[in-house]
């Protein structure tokens, strides 16, 4: 790495972390307050990554969310499909995908070159200043932090683990749309689902997905589980493109105020902050509604900032406590090759209820109607799950911290969740 003696750059706002989250922020001042110095710092040599994000149409239904989203959608579909044992859906939702590739693209052709920094680590960072691990200090009239979520600590919940393989096929798949959920597969370490993006005529992009006790990836295993279901569909595969690995975090209960003070002063976008899904983990909505309002504040200083995002987040968690319920029910009240069902029934919901529970916009009436009728787990290990009675999370893997992706530490007090 070359090392810089002394030099100091400036900006009117520095993004730490180039992915979505922070993607998404540059664009949309460079769309709406061009006259703004804006400086985007990555340690990968490549913003975005390695990633396939997808959404519903209905999660950015504004124009000026739609106009963000646009240059970064590689493939988009009219409807889409979900399986279960006994039971195929087709949804007239539009869906749409977005790759790390066009998000690259979009940025470099949005920002001059000077002002995306990539291949080096933050060394430090203040509310005002950024100190890379080359040398570079960079003063700023404030700083965001969107490097994604390394942990979250005083949170609890699963995991959504996937690793997922574009396949170019010897002949035609069949697909006429995306398979969001299709549960007909075993249940193995948790719910488990495939998903299926039918980007060509014979290119598929098939993910192997879990929510799950755990966030371990047994990658030789989930990779022959992809091939095997690949087999049973009748494809005959030519090569792999392309692979994909995650964990995210699903949120069932946590101390929000502990969380953010944890992380210090600096301002946090993306699931540093913890503004995605607290079920379904989707991020695109929630970061597109935030980097659209932070272009209309006057004052970007490190220190409003600070304010604004914490405040933002604190809003973004109140209003998931629906969802974060429901992330309790189905980690505490259902056993792992049970929870298919929970889903299965969701799924029979009219089609506006379910866009409006992905955009994380549910109604009270949604709510209800979520919740009533026969429920899909049984009675009394759904209100030990609400009521913080019977299993325990910590026993069933679920309990520990997010911080701990990989590691072992159990979370030492859930009488603080809420």
């Amino acid at each position: 790495m070359q090392q810089y003696s002394g030099e100091t750059l400036s900006c009117d706002l520095a993004i730490l972390g180039g992915g979505l989250a922070g993607g998404l922020i540059a664009l949309a001042m460079a769309a709406r307050r061009p006259e703004l110095s804006v400086m985007v710092f990555e340690r990968g040599e490549r913003l975005g990554g390695h990633h396939v994000w997808s959404f519903f149409a209905s999660d950015v239904a504004d124009a000026d969310a739609q106009a963000l989203v646009e240059p970064l959608v590689a493939a988009r579909w009219d409807g889409y499909a979900v399986r279960f044992p006994g039971a195929e859906r087709t949804l007239a939702t539009p869906y749409r995908s977005a790759t790390s590739a066009r998000l690259d693209a979009a940025v470099r052709a949005a920002l001059p070159a000077q002002r995306i920094v990539t291949g080096t680590d933050v060394a430090e960072a203040g509310p005002n200043h950024v100190v890379l691990a080359d040398g570079r200090r960079i003063e700023a009239g404030g700083v965001i932090d969107a490097r994604g979520a390394s942990g979250l600590p005083h949170m609890a919940g699963g995991w959504q683990k996937f690793v997922g393989h574009t396949l170019r096929l010897c002949a035609p798949h069949g697909l006429a749309r995306p398979v969001v959920m299709d549960a007909t597969v075993a249940q193995l370490d948790g719910y488990r689902f495939v998903y299926c993006l039918p980007f060509s005529a014979t290119e598929v992009f098939v993910e192997d997905t879990y929510y799950s006790d755990t966030p371990d990836l047994d990658l030789p295993v989930m990779r022959s589980r992809i091939a095997d279901y690949a087999a049973r569909a009748g494809w005959q595969v030519e090569s792999i493109a392309y692979e994909e690995t995650g964990v995210l975090p699903v949120i069932a209960s946590g101390d929000f105020a502990a969380f953010w003070q944890s992380g210090g002063a600096i301002a946090r976008a993306g699931t540093r902050a913890a503004l995605c899904h607290p079920l379904t983990s989707y991020s695109i909505p929630d970061a597109v509604r935030f980097a659209l309002y932070l272009t209309t504040l006057d004052n970007l200083s490190g220190e409003a900032l600070s304010r604004t995002s914490h405040d933002w987040a604190a809003r973004h968690w109140r209003e998931g406590r629906f969802y974060r319920m429901l992330s309790r029910m189905l980690f505490g009240a259902a056993e792992g090759a049970e929870r298919w069902r929970m889903l299965a029934r969701f799924y029979t919901l009219p089609q506006a209820l379910i866009e409006r529970f992905y955009s994380g916009r549910s109604t009270p009436f949604d709510m209800v109607r979520v919740l009533a009728g026969r429920p899909p787990v049984p009675v009394g290990a759904a209100i030990a799950s609400l009521a913080g009675a019977g299993r325990p999370l910590a026993d069933l893997g679920a309990g520990r911290r997010l911080a701990d992706l990989g590691g072992s530490r159990p979370l030492a007090d859930l009488g603080v969740m809420s």
